[in-house]
């Protein structure tokens, strides 16, 4: 079977093999709506709120206006049967080129929060909470991390949960949970003292015991409001469990898919700093003539491409791994791993071609090289998703 892909006129620099036309036409659509939303009405925005580590509230607005909330979700929001896993990751990628801190607070709560609600809610709880927050009339949050447990949390989670009666008390803290600072919904994943699996809990605004902080003096992802959460006596109602999540082997079902967005967004950083380094190189006057021309330089921008290729690759067959419900773990992990780690050679090789200008703010990469090394971390470490993968080629369990 052949594939004919027409060029774009409008594709991507950072498209070299021109992906993106693997889109059908109704979906490429909303992604130029969503590319025009980014360019026009967010980017003037990033910079500024970036130095001051503030999330600009309007951003809520410009989302909300756009429709692109819940856009994979059948039923749920403006395109009502779900777009395809390209597409959602390609949307992932092309806000994230502009900026992570906002791509992040996007798929903080399209992604994590929604698809908690989506795939561990009852259908009562998911026409109860979907629709409003695919109208971005109520945001959500995710809250898994704890201020001692990252990479170990499946095991080691501290926060609990008590049933009395109709009634879950939740007790413990939560660490770098975005958008929770102003949230309406914070998905909060809380193991029962009962039989000790890991179950998650709707935890609506202004709950009494409810008490997030906002996390100061972050060098990356400065835009997005990370809390620090603390949970005393925490009351929800049983209606507000998620009744599809009896343990965390169905937290991981959840985890699967949001890796694969990170993914994405990696992608979206090597795209965003590749093409502010090539407009740099094009432009930027040394010994007479633009730096793009010399030898050095070029080398530098094709290994960044090199690499954005690659993953651009991995992350369309991914997608379709996906869309054919054959997607497991270490595809996800090895997507994570791999990505973040090429993202991180591109956005110092991109910084390297600004010089002295890459540490300026005003020239945009500099946020992107910090923000790089968030996107690296969070979401299982590369050293953790090495160990998924290893475990599933090899047979052995090489966790401690």
């Amino acid at each position: 079977m052949t594939t004919t892909i027409e060029p774009l006129e409008d594709q991507l620099t950072a498209d070299f093999y021109a992906y993106e036309a693997l889109l059908p036409d109704e979906e490429r659509k909303i992604l130029l709506k969503a590319r025009a939303l980014m360019r026009d009405e967010i980017k003037p925005l990033v910079n500024d709120n970036w130095a001051k580590g503030e999330f600009p509230r309007e951003l809520i607005t410009l989302f909300r206006e756009s429709g692109l909330a819940g856009l994979s979700y059948e039923g749920y929001g403006e395109h009502r049967p779900a777009v395809s896993n390209l597409l959602s990751g390609v949307l992932a990628m092309e806000m994230t080129r502009t900026d992570a801190s906002v791509a992040t607070f996007f798929g903080v709560h399209n992604g994590l929060a929604m698809y908690s609600v989506h795939s561990g809610g009852d259908q009562e709880q998911r026409d109860r909470w979907l629709p409003a927050m695919a109208a971005m009339d109520k945001i959500g949050a995710f809250a898994m991390t704890e201020p001692l447990g990252g990479s170990d949390v499946a095991g080691g989670m501290r926060t609990t949960a008590r049933r009395e009666g109709d009634t879950w008390v939740l007790n413990g803290a939560k660490k770098w949970i975005g958008n929770a600072t102003f949230a309406d919904y914070v998905v909060v994943w809380a193991r029962d003292v009962d039989d000790n699996h890991v179950k998650g809990f709707v935890v609506e605004k202004g709950t009494p015991g409810f008490e997030p902080a906002k996390i100061e003096g972050k060098t990356a992802f400065r835009i997005v409001e990370n809390a620090e959460i603390t949970l005393t006596d925490v009351r929800v109602p049983e209606a507000n469990r998620l009744q599809n999540i009896n343990s965390f082997r169905d937290v991981a079902e959840i985890l699967r898919a949001t890796r694969a967005g990170v993914a994405w967004q990696a992608l979206g950083v090597m795209a965003g700093a590749y093409e502010l380094a090539l407009d740099y190189a094009r432009e930027r006057q040394q010994f007479g003539r633009p730096i793009g021309g010399f030898q050095l330089v070029q080398d530098l921008l094709v290994k960044s491409l090199g690499n954005i290729t690659a993953s651009w690759g991995m992350l369309v067959q991914l997608a379709r791994l996906q869309d054919a419900g054959i997607f497991r773990d270490e595809h996800s992990a090895l997507a994570k791993a791999f990505v973040t780690s090429r993202m991180r050679e591109v956005v110092a090789w991109s910084r390297e071609i600004f010089g002295g200008n890459g540490i300026l703010l005003d020239h945009d990469i500099a946020r992107f090289f910090a923000d790089a090394e968030a996107i690296y971390s969070f979401e299982g470490t590369r050293e953790m998703n090495t160990l998924i993968v290893g475990k599933a080629i090899t047979g052995q369990s090489a966790f401690v």
